[in-house]
């Protein structure tokens, strides 16, 4: 790959946007590799956590100026075919079986800002900058921030945030519950590697079956989503993981699970 780097240790895929010259902005060849890099995770049975990171001093300042001209200046069921593949990218995160991680070291904006809110958990480092800032060339979200966002923070913050483009610090994204933690620059990626360390030490297919059910909860009415659970439960009780479970919690021991 030449746009990302992906290692696997342990259980846990890192993927790494190694774009540092352009603070890692977006272009089609990263869309393309970041798919590449998401469908080989989602086969992969021994990757069990993910998390997705930025080389150097940003996350990811948005998509490279130099693409969204190539792609505006297409006709619009080209440009909205591209789009839609863009959004899928994204969703294949949001939907993938397993957690994701987001550790956001610097600028994450407008489309970096989308990534990290398709990620299951936000870490951020003390000089973290967030920020849905289209509105301020004449555009709005379109990666999910208009969707995603409203469900992490609520819609009045969301609104807020999207109408004026503003930035908001580590803390600020803290205090709104954008970001799980926050972190020295130094300690940024420990923590997000001992955060999906220990997701890949649980029980796999209950995290997984958990993670669906949030999501599809915020689409659905509370009896769907209570059915929902009904459903993932019942997959859950089939597993070798309960059964080891059990047997520490009777023993007074911590389990081993073996994600199956």
């Amino acid at each position: 790959m030449e746009r990302l780097i992906l290692e696997k240790t342990d259980g846990v895929a890192k993927i790494v946007l190694n774009r540092p010259e352009v603070l890692n902005a977006l272009d089609l060849k990263t869309f393309e590799e970041l798919a590449e890099a998401v469908a080989e995770i989602a086969a992969d049975r021994q990757v069990r956590a993910v998390i997705i990171a930025g080389a150097g001093r940003a996350f990811c300042t948005g998509i490279d100026l130099s693409f969204v001209y190539t792609i505006a200046s297409q006709p619009a069921p080209e440009f909205q075919k591209k789009l839609r593949e863009m959004q899928g990218v994204l969703s294949s995160l949001e939907e993938l079986n397993k957690p994701v991680v987001a550790a956001v070291n610097g600028y994450a904006l407008g489309a970096g800002c989308d990534l990290a809110l398709a990620c299951d958990l936000r870490i951020a480092s003390e000089k973290a900058v967030f920020g849905e800032q289209y509105i301020k060339v004449g555009l709005m979200p379109d990666l999910g921030g208009t969707q995603r966002l409203p469900r992490i923070v609520g819609v009045a913050k969301a609104k807020e945030l999207i109408f004026t483009g503003d930035h908001v610090n580590a803390q600020e994204a803290y205090r709104i519950g954008l970001v799980n933690k926050v972190v020295a620059v130094d300690e940024l990626l420990p923590a997000a590697e001992a955060l999906a360390k220990r997701l890949a030490a649980g029980p796999a297919v209950a995290i997984g079956m958990a993670k669906r059910a949030v999501n599809k909860g915020l689409d659905v009415d509370l009896q769907s989503g209570l059915e929902y659970e009904v459903y993932g439960q019942s997959i859950c009780l089939q597993t070798a993981d309960v059964k080891e479970g059990v047997a520490a919690f009777l023993e007074k021991r911590e389990p081993k699970f073996k994600g199956e």
